[in-house]
């Protein structure tokens, strides 16, 4: 066969755009129509009009290349395996809607498929399972109905799907299937699949195809590169088939780069943010889209480097189009609604429509930049975004971050079992006990009053008793349940990271500027644009408040320095590092105020220590390093009989477990529950030296675990580690669920403890 005539690709794209709503209009219909609220099709409508509302808005920007397909009512993963029929039986409802909804979150008899982290971002996909006898099908409905829906708009536009390998090697084993099977090898299963959903979008008429493929700017073997050339030899080589797009992003092609030049596809999508453009030579010939603006951040793009990039590029490419490094899912939709801002900030910024601007404004200069062959920026220099000096800059000095010291060399506090001894008779826990990560649920009345507040209708004093009075509660039914360790609930935080940055000097909050983090979780990311510092304690009148309700320890809940960086947009004028010592300073002293409160727990979560881990082998040890550093230096001035808890979830903990160790924290806390326990499975568990509490309620899902079930989780977690070092508690925060919800699952927690500490204590 030989392939399709490429058809001509317009001089500017971007590789995706959010799709919640500027005012998380999916979030609401989505938890509406869980609720029971709405129907099914109240939801296809709002999801419809969303869909309308951004084709519209990035054709007024000037866009011409319009994506489609990136719109999902939960996550693009999860509809590719569905596009795909990689469902498994226990998941197959009616309708399409509720089979993604059963995999994503359960129902009351299945508990949902596996979430963790998309590569090194704060967005969270699900993980599908394959196993050797997995019924691949084709099912595109989906992007053919957005395809025609644009049409009857007026619009032609390119259909995004997640690429075969990266979907394979993103897929875990399904449960059953033998020793050494891996997804990768139902390759020529699946591609018979995507063969399929080609020769279905040429029928429609659609011209080219984006096959997003994030996994190539990793560390790949022999066996993987050999994948991609399977891959795109035998897609590029269809006759039936739309031009192809193949589209990196979040680091350099690598190894991977002359594989994919080698194929016949028509178009390589690569970042020039985040990655080398040095061997971009190599892509002679053909479409080169040049992701120039950054998908990642907030910051404007440099003109001037960025259309340097696009010259060096064009010198030894077919053709060049100015794109975004990848897709804007990660960033908020439109500066214009931020009135807030401090001016001289908002000149520096550029949000999802101003991104798309710069995209356009890129295509024109080049359009009419000198030809090719004159002279220009060489391909082998990189050409990174410039983000502007911080305004703070001129006025204050960046705090020198600590040398680290080597990854699991003690700082500051005496070895782990001295504080063990001394915590045992401070705090005088039973074995397994029992405790919650942090937050309760955030009911529609905190809400309201957290809003009424910032709108000026409701006094101080009047908003800090409705919190008191939450926290009198929460207090009273973790008595009543009998928790072990307690938390005040956190009612006055709206995120576990906007609101420490609230209270810190170097940061700016946005009032509108929601991004995805799952399904209808958002978040609104801070602005970190200068140097931190922290003028007064932020926690302590809380925790020490819930503190004096009860004669239970409670525990000061705070967001460690690594998280608090890696789910902000961070100015880069700093090596990452630098910023994230000087945001450990800032929790370091309010641990210390803590403890000088009476608090003898003291959480410092970081769920986002595997998140930052490079993409690649070759800069993660050095990372962990200083990431690992950071977090005892924010610890390390607590005394002996202060417990230090962390908390790390849905970051694929079992990567990184030495790292997770040399926190030197007392007791950590990770997701196991929505992960069948793999954790547990690790022979390094066995080595881990502090206490552990694998958890055992996936507060994803509004499915309440039996005390059968968290006891066999347990159980598991026994057979690995001595009683003394175990732990109950959820996987995460509880902000998210009902409180019916949260009172029998902690009610189930708390019976299988018992049961549990029974048979413990009576071993010999």
């Amino acid at each position: 066969m030989t392939a399709a005539r490429p058809q001509p690709f317009p001089a500017a794209t971007i590789l995706g755009y959010p799709r919640i709503g500027p005012g998380r209009e999916l979030k609401r219909a989505l938890e509406s129509y869980w609720d029971g609220r709405s129907t099914l099709d109240e939801l296809r409508r709002t999801g419809a009009g969303l869909r309308e509302r951004a084709w519209r808005r990035l054709a007024g920007l000037g866009l011409q290349a319009l994506p489609s397909n990136t719109f999902s009512l939960y996550d693009q993963v999860l509809d590719t395996a569905l596009l795909l029929g990689a469902v498994p039986e226990r998941y197959r409802s009616t309708t399409d809607e509720d089979t993604c909804f059963a995999m994503a979150r359960g129902t009351d008899g299945v508990a949902p498929l596996r979430m963790t982290k998309w590569f090194d971002t704060n967005y969270h996909y699900i993980v599908p399972e394959i196993g050797p006898d997995t019924a691949f099908g084709l099912s595109a409905a989906k992007p053919v109905s957005e395809v025609r829906q644009a049409r009857d708009l007026g619009l032609e536009t390119r259909p995004v799907v997640i690429g075969p390998v990266t979907f394979l090697l993103l897929a875990e084993v399904a449960p059953g299937a033998p020793a050494g099977f891996a997804p990768l090898d139902r390759l020529a299963d699946v591609l018979c699949v995507y063969e399929r959903l080609l020769a279905t979008l040429a029928a429609e008429g659609v011209g080219w195809v984006q096959l997003d493929e994030p996994a190539l700017v990793t560390d790949l073997g022999a066996a993987e590169l050999a994948a991609v050339r399977t891959a795109y030899e035998r897609l590029g080589s269809l006759a039936d088939r739309p031009s192809l797009l193949v589209a990196s992003y979040f680091g350099g092609l690598g190894e991977a780069l002359p594989v994919l030049a080698d194929t016949p596809v028509e178009a390589v999508g690569v970042d020039l943010v985040h990655g080398d453009p040095a061997g971009l030579g190599a892509l002679a010939g053909k479409t080169v889209v040049a992701g120039v603006v950054s998908g990642r951040d907030v910051w404007r793009t440099d003109r001037e480097r960025a259309l340097g990039a696009l010259l060096a590029v064009r010198e030894h490419a077919g053709r060049v189009v100015v794109s975004t490094s990848c897709s804007l899912l990660h960033v908020p939709y439109d500066l214009d609604a931020e009135t807030g801002l401090d001016p001289a900030l908002r000149r520096r910024l550029a949000f999802a429509d101003q991104k798309v601007a710069e995209v356009v404004e890129l295509a024109d200069l080049l359009a009419s930049a000198s030809a090719p062959g004159s002279p220009a920026v060489p391909v082998s220099a990189p050409a990174p975004v410039a983000v502007p000096a911080p305004a703070s800059a001129s006025a204050s000095v960046a705090v020198p971050a600590p040398a680290p010291a080597p990854m699991g060399e003690r700082t500051g506090r005496s070895p782990y079992p001295v504080r063990a001894a001394a915590q045992a008779a401070h705090l005088r826990l039973p074995p397994l006990p029992v405790t919650t990560i942090g937050s309760f649920p955030q009911t529609g009345e905190l809400r309201a009053a957290r809003a009424a507040l910032a709108a000026g209708e409701l006094d101080e004093a009047a908003y800090e008793e409705r919190v008191r009075a939450e926290i009198r509660e929460v207090v009273a039914l973790q008595e009543r349940l009998g928790l072990d360790v307690l938390v005040h609930g956190e009612p006055e935080r709206n995120d576990m990271v906007q609101y420490f940055t609230e209270h810190l000097d170097g940061f700016a909050v946005t009032s509108h500027g929601w991004v995805q983090s799952y399904g209808s979780r958002c978040t609104r990311p801070p602005i970190l644009h200068g140097d931190v510092r922290r003028p007064e304690p932020i926690t302590v009148r809380w925790a020490s408040y819930a503190q004096s309700l009860t004669a239970r320890p409670v525990k000061g809940m705070l967001t460690g320095p690594v998280t608090i960086v890696a789910w902000s947009f961070v100015r880069d004028d700093l090596p990452l590092r630098d910023v994230v010592f000087q945001v450990a300073d800032a929790v370091r002293a309010e641990v210390r105020d803590l403890e000088a409160a009476g608090l003898s727990v003291v959480q410092v979560d970081e769920p986002a220590l595997r998140e930052l881990l490079p993409l690649r082998r070759a800069g993660q040890d050095a990372y962990l390093e200083w990431a690992v550093a950071a977090y005892r230096w924010a610890t390390s001035g607590a005394g002996d009989r202060t417990q230090i808890h962390t908390h790390l979830c849905y970051s694929d903990a079992d990567q990184i477990l030495a790292a997770v160790d040399a926190l030197d924290a007392d007791v950590t806390s990770v997701e196991s529950a929505r992960s069948g326990a793999r954790l547990l499975g690790e022979p390094a568990v066995k080595g881990f030296g502090r206490g552990l509490g694998p958890g055992v309620y996936d507060i994803h899902s509004p499915r309440v675990p039996t005390a059968d079930e968290v006891g066999e989780l347990l159980e598991a977690a026994l057979r690995m580690l001595p009683a003394d070092r175990v732990w109950v508690n959820p996987d995460c925060g509880l902000k998210t669920r009902t409180y019916g919800q949260v009172e029998a699952a902690l009610t189930n927690l708390v019976e299988a403890a018992r049961r549990l500490r029974g048979a413990v204590e009576s071993r010999p």
